[in-house]
């Protein structure tokens, strides 16, 4: 048994097959189908099925798998415990991020860190907010930055920083001559939304003290639901309705007209809690506190330290 047959193992069973497996670990598909196939020789055991597409481990193979997983984890640690006493930032960290932050904060910090950290490479994944908290249980992801939850389960998290709401409104709207304004000046049949799976949905619904049902039965528009925030902004400036917008945003609307079109809320202030997510396993943090370092390194000082509002989940 060799350490790398247990990297194909663990290969094979995030794929789901041995092509994708074989060309993720750099070898042919006939070497890596060896390898296998030796190991289970080695052991008397068969560890995956391969009548079913995608391939899926037996029963005992799903043991086996989860061993390896421990084996390969202990061997990584080992390589970072070095790094940390050489006091060297190397290797790859894989960061999973929500849409709806990465689209703004990606360029605030990203060519800093590349720059000051070059050895390292970030892998950088753009997902839902479930399917960060699956490729964390699975080790797909080494950390996530999400809009965090009331409850996190088994996951440890790390605050960043407390983002704000705007709202987005269509010229000409009711409440466009106001100068702020408040959570029950808001109509839920007045709003475009993300898709289902996107956590600024669920947040939006909040600040407008509804849920999906209500939404739906109001509405009397065409009812768009865009798996992209800046499709909604084009959408709310053709008069379809209006949105709401994280904090950050702001700083990528330049054109004046677009500014007048939005509206600051009266305290208590939506806000969203955006932080770090990872397993009570992950061992990289040292590449974990100089990712955060940068990022706050860029964040406004208010929204670091102020978390008086109601935060939505």
């Amino acid at each position: 048994m060799t350490l790398t047959q247990l990297e194909y193992l663990v290969a094979i069973e995030r794929f789901g097959n041995f092509s994708e497996a074989a060309k993720n670990c750099f070898v042919t598909q006939p070497t890596l189908s060896m390898q296998i196939q030796k190991l289970e020789e080695e052991l008397g055991v068969t560890i995956f099925r391969r009548d079913k597409q995608p391939i899926e481990p037996t029963d005992i193979g799903k043991k086996i798998l989860e061993q390896a997983k421990q084996v390969l984890k202990e061997k990584e640690k080992l390589h970072i415990i070095l790094q940390i006493e050489k006091g060297e930032f190397v290797g790859s960290l894989r960061v999973a991020i929500i849409p709806t932050i990465s689209s703004y904060l990606l360029p605030m910090f990203l060519s800093n860190f590349t720059k000051k950290y070059p050895e390292v490479e970030l892998v950088i994944d753009e997902v839902t907010t479930d399917e960060v908290i699956s490729g964390l249980e699975k080790n797909y992801f080494d950390i996530g930055v999400i809009a965090l939850r009331s409850s996190s389960g088994n996951f440890l998290t790390e605050t960043l920083y407390y983002e704000p709401f705007v709202a987005f409104l269509p010229p000409e709207h009711k409440l466009i001559k106001k100068k702020k304004i408040s959570q029950e000046d808001l109509d839920v049949s007045d709003f475009l939304l993300l898709k289902e799976g996107h956590c600024l949905r669920e947040q939006t619904l909040a600040v407008c003290k509804s849920n999906e049902n209500e939404w739906i039965h109001k509405s009397s528009k065409v009812i768009f639901e865009s798996g992209n925030l800046d499709t909604l902004i084009k959408l709310v400036e053709q008069k379809f309705g209006m949105t709401l917008l994280p904090y950050l945003a702001l700083q990528y609307i330049k054109d004046k007209n677009k500014l007048n079109l939005i509206k600051e809320f009266n305290a208590p202030v939506p806000k969203r809690e955006v932080g770090l997510i990872y397993t009570n396993t992950f061992i990289k943090k040292h590449l974990l506190e100089a990712l955060k370092s940068e990022i706050l390194r860029v964040i406004p000082e208010e929204l670091k330290r102020n978390k008086n509002g109601l935060i939505v989940h």
